[in-house]
């Protein structure tokens, strides 16, 4: 299978802008990185379902290899996919618009102070399990573990 270089540069491009444009604060520029992005995933998958051949609905006549008519089915489904998707923002768009007048995301100061704060070691969660397993002494003296904390959980 041999694919075009010229299809491989264009799709490589096309993730390359629509990557770009999806981290840009201003929603249009979301929307149309997304776009770019569906389109880039179309072409793979015409990049990757191989050479083109002959209809798989023939009559009779077996010159050619058939296509593959998966990933043209699959295309398809990234179509809509894409174009529900893309519609969906659009209205989250239009809606943000008519309420705050502005396309940009602004940082939220919350939002910020939870990403910026410093971690703490999180302590193991009391389950009213024993910190250490019993030991051998323990179980040859008769000592066994009641019934009821193992069906508390």
């Amino acid at each position: 299978m041999t694919a075009s270089l010229a299809l491989v540069a264009v799709m490589a491009v096309l993730y390359a802008c629509g990557v770009y444009l999806l981290l840009e604060k201003s929603m249009t520029r979301v929307i149309l990185g997304f776009l770019l992005l569906g389109n880039a995933t179309n072409l793979l998958l015409l990049i990757v379902s191989g050479p083109a051949g002959s209809a798989p609905i023939v009559d009779g006549k077996e010159s050619e290899p058939y296509s593959d008519p998966v990933p043209q089915a699959l295309i398809l489904t990234a179509i809509v996919i894409t174009f529900a998707v893309s519609a969906f923002l659009m209205a989250l768009v239009y809606r943000s618009w008519r309420l705050a007048h502005q396309d940009e995301v602004q940082l939220d100061a919350e939002d910020v102070a939870v990403g910026t704060r410093e971690t703490q070691p999180t302590e193991a969660p009391d389950r009213g399990e024993p910190d250490t397993p019993p030991s051998n002494d323990q179980e040859e003296a008769g000592d066994p573990v009641p019934a009821d904390e193992g069906s508390a959980r």
